[in-house]
């Protein structure tokens, strides 16, 4: 537990110890351990120096393979540039809606690269460019010529940490596939375990894709059998998480003990009734290394994620320990399985599954032991289940701000269900590909979700909530421990108190005349979130990355839910560029939306699903909210006419509070800014001005800049963006304006408030720092 948490430390840590410091906490961390094997005394005082030695070693253990990791890095100044690399297709290849991705291991370059990159091949970026590409399958050696960039994420508040993720899967550069001739198979096959590992998983998948080509639930077939999850449409996922079930979809602890235990008995009854064999080797110890390498073989065929890998570490364990014939304590189980999952990958402790599933294994532990009467089959899942529900609650509303109120029913009905008898069809076709066993694991899921999906579409099925002080967190996780102690310890229910807080928590607001502005970092487009003592408006929604994801539902939505908000009163869509309203169509079907403001043509789903809550954008309209005045200053009328340059009926906006003013511009470009001018030049001034059109060449003109006068000038663009905003001519014109420069690729999301103090922009870079970002 000291080992775990000093690499929890450090990988929370703003910056890497220095050499000399790691080498001064290993040196004490070894030095106290030795004091301890030597010391006969045992007690508090041992205790205490066991666990400053393994907290010192583990903060330095973590921050050595840091460094380490870290300095396969891509030198600066190879982003954008065309290298050539010989190396091995590492990863499933995964379909996307423009080409492919796969991760790479460079074996030869033309340049220093990392070793381990990830790349994306595309078919064309517009639909005048779209082409076929070669078949690429895993374990094959390739020469391509590749366009990188170092590892680089949007961050957001309570936002995915992309970099983070990166770092922990050891991809050091991101980048893609260029058009080229010299880009050609070299090996059909690399011989190695880990190329034959993926060749199996990719045949395995394709079988899958070719015996359910059309069946709605083969995505979740394919993530049992080979762990490959990504097939599973995003509608799915959101009826797993509301009914709790999504870790029966993963390759989870139940599913690899499972096959062990199956492997274990098989192995044990042949075992027995051999007398050659038995009398060799004892049938128990036969049958737990059976199972051992059974396990070992489905987690490597899964993908080897945290929870296999912690289930898989266990058995290990109990399997050394029977072969030894050594007592094997539950706890001491877990603890071997989280000193080698650390040791092998100190940054799980990253992973929210990590957490997840070490606190799910605690439990079971907890509500098992210590009792003096054996409960029956039912009882004993009730408490275990019971047990799962109310410990990993607070961790849940921490890391998703979300519980299932019927994840108790669901499971009840989804576990028999999937780890017994769809589990096992799934991996009966996966080694005998007979028909029959697909479609039977296939009918067997579909009947499983007949009543998981009723449960989902319950009003009250989750409880969804802003995310958590960690203080909350910690204080209700102690109150759950509590709670769970066998019958006879004194006051379980007080374990419960620490609960309503939590559950009542929520953040404060900005006090009336104020407004909270966020400046979301969404790539290459533009979402800004403006939020009043008791109002909240969105302007823009961000790009759609593809026909399945977009910047609402990945960003804009996580990001509303954890701050608290539940109900936006007003989403601006300036146009119909899908960088600005690529994420409309979720955010208006995932919260409810009082009234849209928009310049979009009259046919565009965003419309549609508003309905009369449409309102076009039109030159002075104006609110008030809470002491802060909204003003619409562009288009100069609504129109239902679509123009040739969208950009040019693009929606201004101008709030002011507390005597401060924030311009939000969208795209607009010269044309536009002139006519704002003319209009009133005077409503231009303000204090922070996020630059029109991503600082394009197109826009900013000098008479403009000198129009508004701002403070503070903000750049919302994407990193190595190929349009290559923002211009350098017009970054030039704002710096001379003397306003402060702050651009979202570099900063993250901008935060600050307006008021009456003058304001203060900060990134989410700057607020929640890591080692790992920009490295």
């Amino acid at each position: 537990m000291a080992f775990a948490a000093g690499i929890l430390v450090c990988q929370l840590g703003v910056a890497l110890p220095s050499p000399l410091e790691m080498g001064s906490a290993l040196g004490v961390g070894l030095l106290l351990g030795a004091l301890v094997w030597g010391l006969s005394a045992r007690g508090v005082v041992r205790g205490l120096l066991l666990a400053i030695a393994g907290a010192a070693i583990g903060w330095s253990y973590a921050g050595w393979r840091a460094e380490l990791r870290l300095a396969d890095a891509l030198p600066g100044e190879l982003e954008g540039r065309d290298v050539q690399v010989t190396g091995v297709i590492a990863s499933l290849p995964q379909d996307f809606e423009r080409g492919l991705r796969f991760v790479f291991e460079v074996e030869e370059s033309s340049a220093p690269v990392p070793r381990r990159i990830s790349l994306a091949w595309y078919k064309g970026y517009r639909d005048d460019e779209l082409h076929s590409l070669p078949e690429i399958h895993a374990g094959e050696r390739w020469q391509l010529t590749v366009r990188l960039k170092r590892p680089h994420g949007n961050v957001n508040p309570h936002g995915f940490d992309y970099e983070g993720w990166l770092l922990q899967q050891g991809i050091r550069a991101t980048g893609s596939v260029r058009p080229a001739e010299s880009n050609r198979r070299v090996a059909a096959f690399v011989p190695g375990l880990m190329n034959g590992v993926e060749r199996l998983r990719e045949g395995i998948r394709a079988r899958f894709r070719a015996a359910l080509p059309d069946a709605p639930y083969a995505g979740v077939l394919v993530a049992l059998a080979v762990g490959d999850q990504r097939a599973i449409p995003a509608e799915l996922w959101k009826v797993f998480a509301t009914t709790g079930i999504s870790h029966l979809v993963a390759i989870s602890g139940l599913h690899v003990t499972m096959v062990a235990a199956l492997f274990a008995a098989g192995v044990g009854a042949i075992w027995r009734r051999a007398p050659a064999l038995a009398l060799r080797w004892p049938a128990q110890q036969a049958a737990v290394t059976a199972g051992f390498f059974a396990a070992l073989g489905y987690c490597l065929l899964a993908g080897w994620g945290v929870p296999a890998q912690r289930t898989l570490y266990m058995l290990g364990c109990v399997a050394l320990a029977i072969g030894l014939r050594r007592e094997t304590a539950p706890g001491r189980v877990l603890a071997v399985a989280l000193g080698v999952v650390l040791v092998i990958d100190p940054w799980a402790v990253l992973a929210a599954g990590f957490w997840l599933s070490f606190g799910a294994v605690a439990l079971l532990f907890l509500v098992s032991s210590g009792r003096l009467g054996q409960d029956g089959r039912i009882l004993g899942a009730l408490r275990a289940q019971w047990a799962i529900t109310l410990g990993l609650l607070p961790a849940l509303l921490l890391l998703f701000q979300q519980f299932s109120v019927v994840s108790p029913l669901a499971n009840a009905i989804a576990i028999p269900l999937v780890s017994f008898v769809v589990t096992p069809l799934a991996l009966a076709y996966a080694v005998f590909p007979l028909q029959m066993f697909a479609d039977l694991a296939h009918g067997a899921f579909a009947l499983t979700m007949l009543p998981v999906r009723w449960l989902a579409e319950l009003p009250w099925a989750a409880w969804q909530q802003a995310a958590p002080p960690p203080v909350l967190a910690v204080l209700a996780v102690l109150g759950c421990l509590w709670a769970l102690l066998p019958r006879g310890t004194p006051a379980r229910w007080v374990g419960l108190v620490p609960l309503v807080p939590l559950l009542l928590w929520s953040p404060a607001r900005p006090v009336p005349g104020e407004a909270r502005v966020a400046v979301l970092d969404v790539g290459q487009g533009l979402a800004v979130h403006v939020q009043t003592a008791g109002h909240d408006l969105i302007f823009d929604t961000g790009p759609a990355f593809s026909a399945d994801a977009n910047s609402g539902e990945r960003i804009l939505l996580p990001y509303l839910r954890a701050i608290g908000v539940r109900r936006l009163d007003t989403l601006v869509v300036t146009h119909q560029d899908n960088d600005h309203a690529g994420g409309a169509e979720a955010v208006l079907t995932g919260l409810p939306v009082g009234e849209v403001r928009s310049s979009l043509p009259p046919n565009h789903p965003a419309r549609v699903i508003a309905g009369p809550r449409d309102v076009p954008c039109a030159a002075g309209q104006g609110w008030d909210w809470d002491g802060v005045r909204f003003t619409l200053l562009h288009p100069a009328e609504a129109s239902d006419a679509v123009p040739k340059k969208t950009n040019d009926i693009a929606c201004v906006l101008r709030v002011e509070a507390g005597g401060r003013t924030l311009l939000l511009t969208s795209d607009i470009e010269a044309v536009s800014e002139a006519a704002l001018i003319a209009r009133d030049a005077d409503a231009l001034a303000s204090d922070v001005v996020v630059v029109p059109h991503h600082g394009s060449r197109t826009s900013s003109t000098a008479a403009f800049v000198a129009a508004t006068r701002p403070r503070w000038a903000i750049f919302p663009v994407g990193y190595l963006n190929r349009f290559r905003h923002p211009n350098g001519e017009v970054w030039t014109r704002w710096a001379a304006s003397g306003a402060g420069m702050l651009r979202t690729d570099a900063g993250g999301a901008i935060l600050f408030t307006l008021g009456e103090a003058e304001p203060q922009p900060l990134g989410a870079r700057a607020l929640a720092p890591r080692y790992w970002h920009g490295r």
